[in-house]
């Protein structure tokens, strides 16, 4: 009852704004969106003097903690507080990570208000995303050339008006990249386990959900690799048990790590290898950091039935091998030598990526240029 009140308290306090200082409004779902989005934030707000609102429905997000003299931020619930001020809010621009706009319980305003879509992941638009998810969106801000041609074949297949798609790029993979420039060059000890990073994707047929993350996790260590469990954090939400059962059995290995904090990158840097799904992590591991990529092989995480009618391989499909080994979720044993002797891939990023290293300056200049 008691965050009841103080997230009304928010709700009072933003549309208590005056107009003026709530043109520009980006909303978060958590702290692990500010990956996404607060490049953005800053950005606007070294090019201009437009007051920004931040609205975020975790606590701990660290956009609730900048200080800027153009800048508010509140915290409000992720349930009816946040549903009545979405049908109500009077803004110019509001900018999101969020899909489904007005297909469930997050309405579009009341007022004409301009929405902004910034891609949380490399992956397709079509197969992973529900059928609709981005159609109540005015502008998309596009990663790659992948998500132009995407976007353009949905409009085209179900007789929707052009939206105005931004070649954007990806800041989580300029961040991944501007870090790895910062990582101390010292050669490993020939002797170190080679570290292995396991953060599949969530769902039903997800790699931890399905009971085989246990049995990686089981062969990877009686191997005496080093072993990072990254999960995403829906399946922390919703197959919470089966981590548990992990975390039981190897807690106390000192090989064993467990990290919670998909925002963070620091395993990213030290790890050797990924073990992956279907998650667009691996897309940011192998073209942030050109390491290998482990596929497992489970059921493809599909929410629109309908994609192959668009005629377009995903790009999560379409990359894997050549980034990596692919290897049948009835494996016997992971070839991880195998999969290490990989080594650096050599994408030309640019074919595959806008923008890289220019992505927040790029969508912060496209933001202010709606404005004016």
């Amino acid at each position: 009852m008691f965050n009841f009140f103080r997230h009304l308290r928010s709700l009072i306090s933003i549309l208590s704004l005056p107009r003026n200082e709530r043109r520009l409004i980006f909303y978060s779902e958590g702290k692990n969106y500010w990956a996404h989005l607060g490049g953005l934030v800053e950005e606007t707000l070294l090019q201009s003097d437009i007051p920004v609102c931040y609205i975020s429905s975790s606590s701990d997000d660290p956009g609730l903690q900048l200080e800027h003299e153009n800048y508010q931020s509140f915290e409000i619930d992720d349930g009816f507080i946040r549903d009545w001020l979405f049908a109500n809010i009077d803004t110019d621009v509001m900018v999101m990570t969020m899909p489904d706009l007005h297909q469930y319980q997050v309405k579009k305003s009341k007022f004409d208000v301009h929405y902004v879509y910034v891609q949380h992941s490399l992956v397709s638009m079509h197969m992973v995303y529900r059928p609709g998810a981005f159609d109540h969106y005015n502008t998309i801000f596009c990663a790659g050339p992948h998500h132009v041609k995407e976007m353009r074949a949905i409009e085209a297949q179900n007789g929707l008006p052009e939206k105005n798609l931004v070649e954007h790029g990806y800041a989580r993979l300029d961040a991944i990249i501007e870090q790895r420039k910062l990582q101390p060059d010292t050669a490993k000890d020939v002797d170190a386990p080679a570290h292995i990073l396991i953060a599949p994707s969530w769902g039903d047929n997800g790699t931890i959900e399905n009971g085989i993350g246990a049995k990686i996790v089981d062969e990877l260590l009686a191997r005496e690799y080093r072993v990072t469990l990254r999960p995403h954090p829906q399946t922390v939400k919703f197959a919470g048990h089966q981590i548990e059962k992990i975390l039981a059995k190897h807690r106390a290995n000192p090989l064993f790590d467990y990290e919670d904090n998909v925002a963070g990158q620091a395993s990213l840097h030290s790890s050797d290898l990924m073990i992956c799904d279907w998650s667009g992590a691996a897309l940011d591991y192998a073209l942030g950091l050109k390491k290998p990529v482990l596929f497992v092989d489970v059921p493809r995480k599909v929410n629109d039935p309908g994609y192959e009618k668009l005629l377009i391989e995903p790009i999560e499909s379409s990359i894997r091998e050549s980034i990596g080994i692919v290897v049948p979720a009835d494996f016997d044993s992971l070839p991880i030598e195998e999969c290490l002797q990989v080594g650096k891939n050599e994408f030309d990023m640019d074919s595959f990526v806008f923008n890289v290293g220019e992505s927040d300056k790029v969508g912060a200049q496209t933001l202010l240029e709606m404005l004016r």
